[in-house]
């Protein structure tokens, strides 16, 4: 049968305490054991079923956890109180000092800053790679690697990585792929491709409202026990807990996901052929032109489009200012960073979500200045919409 990440949502049993339709939220840190013995056991990971401290577990997590596992196809989930979070906790959990990672180049810029500045703190290295040249991938390849990191779709320039490839060259090597999910869920399952671990910032499109932050973690049942372990688990040692009453927010919202990535993806499509068609350089992974398209389509659910991400370039940051400043003016929508809202947000990416990144390597990467990255929203009148940007468009001079 053909897996559905919506149904398995959709397919949870999760009431609440006393039955209700929505599962109830446990605002409680501590939990009451019966028996001494119980505790001890809960401790030592001995007792199923039993909830200790809520750094560890909590009833309302739990349910958010098990969601993700179930959209993602995995064993397991563990949820955090951010995405970065998600991302440091998981690669922490399997790197120590003196190990190597190799990462994709173009990667979103506060997970760069941790790759490039934070780990070598530590004496883990790492290799940035065009992550679509599997040979510059596997020449990255050392003695002691242990992880390969990318994202499904990178942030900012919307390159693809082929999963099933990566993975294949991870099992070779007895190499752990992690891959960040945030850009596709539900267009991808990394999971069911091959990745080990897979981890998001649920800020963005899983959330939809931009209303809270909060990440997650999803992977076999043995590695989220890891994460928890209260001796040797960095989820519970360094406690990125995410609170159980954002917990059920997100849990909600969840379950219109697919809904809300279906149109996302329609209006990005739309958009992004009307870029071409006035001239404009456009990064859209849903058109045939772009490099990546033939590997997302053969990895993909097409039921959910490609995707609600496209990148413009105007080649300069004063023009893309001057186009953003005007969009928002005519009520397209905001100038903001991050992603996944109703409404359409748009920024310069080279000064904004990847400007932890050196110049000399967004010039590398191929990062222009002018490039704008749009989030966009779920406009019911897409056409509208583009009016308003066309009209943006001609009186800054961009068309």
């Amino acid at each position: 049968m053909k897996f559905d990440p919506a149904s398995s949502i959709q397919d949870l049993r999760q009431f609440g305490e006393y039955g209700d339709v929505n599962p109830s939220i446990t605002d409680s840190a501590t939990y009451t054991f019966m028996q001494a013995k119980t505790m001890a056991d809960t401790f030592h990971g001995e007792a199923e079923g039993c909830f200790l401290y809520s750094r560890h577990w909590n009833p309302s997590n739990k349910y958010l956890a098990d969601a993700m596992a179930a959209m993602e196809g995995s064993e397991a989930g563990w949820v955090t109180g951010s995405g970065m979070g998600a991302i440091t906790t998981a690669l922490l959990q399997i790197c120590q000092a003196g190990d190597h990672i190799i990462s994709g180049l173009t990667i979103y810029g506060g997970s760069f800053a941790f790759l490039q500045n934070w780990l070598p703190r530590f004496n883990i290295s790492v290799t940035f790679v065009n992550i679509t040249d599997l040979d510059a991938v596997k020449a990255a390849i050392r003695p002691n690697t242990k992880v390969i990191y990318t994202e499904t779709m990178t942030n900012p320039m919307l390159q693809i990585s082929d999963i099933p490839a990566l993975a294949a060259i991870s099992n070779a090597h007895q190499i752990k792929l992690v891959v960040d999910n945030t850009f596709t869920p539900m267009i991808v399952a990394p999971i069911r491709l091959g990745a080990h671990v897979v981890v998001y910032s649920l800020t963005k499109f899983v959330n939809g409202k931009n209303d809270c932050v909060a990440g997650a973690i999803c992977g076999t049942r043995d590695f989220i026990g890891e994460l928890i372990d209260v001796n040797n688990g960095t989820a519970m040692l360094l406690g990125p807990v995410l609170d159980p009453m954002r917990s059920s927010g997100i849990l909600k919202n969840m379950h219109t996901l697919h809904i809300r990535m279906k149109q996302h993806s329609h209006n990005a499509m739309y958009l992004a052929t009307k870029f071409v068609e006035s001239g404009i350089s456009i990064q859209y992974p849903g058109l045939p032109a772009h490099k990546g398209h033939e590997t997302l389509k053969k990895m993909m659910d097409q039921q959910f489009g490609f995707g609600g991400m496209i990148a413009i370039d105007l080649c300069t940051a004063d023009q893309a200012s001057k186009l953003m400043e005007k969009m928002e003016i005519e009520d397209v929508g905001y100038l903001a960073v991050s992603l996944g809202y109703f409404k359409t947000l748009f920024s310069n990416s080279g000064k904004s979500t990847s400007s932890e990144v050196p110049e000399e390597i967004q010039r590398e990467m191929g990062l222009s200045e002018g490039m704008v990255r749009f989030s966009v929203g779920l406009d019911n009148d897409i056409d509208r919409t583009w009016e308003k940007i066309y009209k943006s468009l001609k009186a800054t001079g961009c068309v």
